[in-house]
């Protein structure tokens, strides 16, 4: 299979948060080609909101996973960070989501990508803007700069630090 390009979605509000992220991107690493990664932004929780602001960023990356594969992957680096399940939109040690898969559009019980709400929310469009601004959401055929001028919120998210180091583990 011909390596894809995928965007994954990183958040974390509990413990060591950028400590967090930084170990979740070295763990997926190990199984897929990462690229880039924005830089992290605190952000106001979103859903629930009695909960510690989250740390947030983008990365992507290139693999031959197919994509429910991916999100076994993602899973399984969220649970080895630290990750235990919990109630929806609450806390949690880290968070992975596939954003996009190529242009690819799925849609299974398990599996909706691109992400349902990728265009709703600011603490994913600035990230994402930042390091891809010409992505086209393969649905709405809008680019991820044209999404994130439409976004509301996002004076909400806030510059933390720069990009965290991607060391290639395959």
């Amino acid at each position: 299979m011909a390596s894809i390009t995928v965007f994954l979605g990183f958040g974390s509000n509990m413990g060591s948060r950028e400590g967090h992220l930084g170990r979740g991107l070295a763990l997926l690493a190990r199984s897929l080609e990462l690229v880039a990664t924005s830089s992290v932004y605190e952000t106001d929780p979103w859903g629930f909101t009695e909960q510690p602001p989250f740390l947030n960023m983008v990365c992507y990356g290139c693999t031959d996973m197919v994509p429910a594969e991916l999100l076994l992957c993602c899973q399984d680096v969220e649970r080895q960070v630290g990750r235990k399940p919990a109630f929806r939109y609450g806390p949690r040690v880290l968070d992975i989501d596939i954003l996009a898969y190529g242009d690819q559009v799925i849609e299974t019980p398990g599996l909706v990508i691109p992400h349902p709400s990728l265009h709703e929310r600011a603490f994913v469009l600035v990230p994402l803007a930042e390091i891809a601004p010409e992505w086209e959401h393969p649905v709405l055929r809008k680019r991820a700069s044209q999404l994130l001028a439409e976004v509301s919120g996002r004076e909400g998210v806030r510059l933390w630090g720069g990009p965290l180091a991607v060391a290639s583990g395959r």
